[in-house]
């Protein structure tokens, strides 16, 4: 099973900032929200732990591999988005004409940035380079927002436009089984995030 997690929460989170490749620590909710996480994932067996190399991703994985007695291998792959000169602006300064046209073209790019179709690639290619380990045992991915975006595309087989019609919430976790078929099974869970 590919087991893909979303990052906990950052200060940049909280605040609604555009975080991209800023490379912020947990806030104290996001170490919770990482404990969280290890306590529903301690139950996998010979799992093969991978992170996005952004801090916050790194933390949540190590949550959990330490948990796992796992050693945790760095993938840039699934690095967030870049967003250029829109890293770490608030997300409702980001002009209405901006996100008008990143949600009709995935060519689109902000300045200094990445396209949604080049994450997808990069995305797309981790994800087949893991689907066989994935088809034999666990394998957990920390990353972000959109590379987890990404992931559901792959396994759904659409195009890149349609992560804009999907809600990945704080620390939820997705699973994506690759064999015999890639099929998502799960996506968005929150279970493990009551009471925190």
């Amino acid at each position: 099973m590919l087991i893909v997690v979303r990052h906990g929460r950052t200060a940049a989170n909280a605040a609604g900032l555009l975080q991209g490749r800023v490379d912020n620590p947990l806030d104290d909710v996001g170490r919770a929200q990482a404990a969280a996480i290890a306590d529903v994932l301690v139950g996998c067996a010979h799992p093969l732990v991978v992170s996005s190399p952004l801090l916050r991703a790194r933390e949540t994985a190590d949550a959990v591999a330490h948990r796992l007695g796992a050693p945790v291998q760095i993938d840039d792959r699934f690095l967030e988005l870049d967003y250029g000169l829109l890293d770490g602006v608030p997300t409702k300064d980001v002009g209405a004409d901006v996100w008008a046209r990143w949600r009709v073209d995935p060519e689109f790019a902000p300045e200094g940035g990445e396209s949604l179709a080049a994450l997808q690639h990069r995305v797309e290619d981790a994800c087949r380079d893991l689907a066989a380990l994935a088809a034999e045992r666990d394998v957990l991915v920390f990353s972000h927002v959109s590379p987890i975006k990404a992931t559901v595309a792959w396994a759904l087989g659409v195009g890149p436009a349609t992560t804009w019609r999907m809600h990945v919430a704080q620390a939820t976790i997705t699973r994506v089984r690759t064999a015999p078929t890639t099929a998502l099974t799960s996506f968005n869970e929150v279970a493990h995030l009551n009471g925190i």
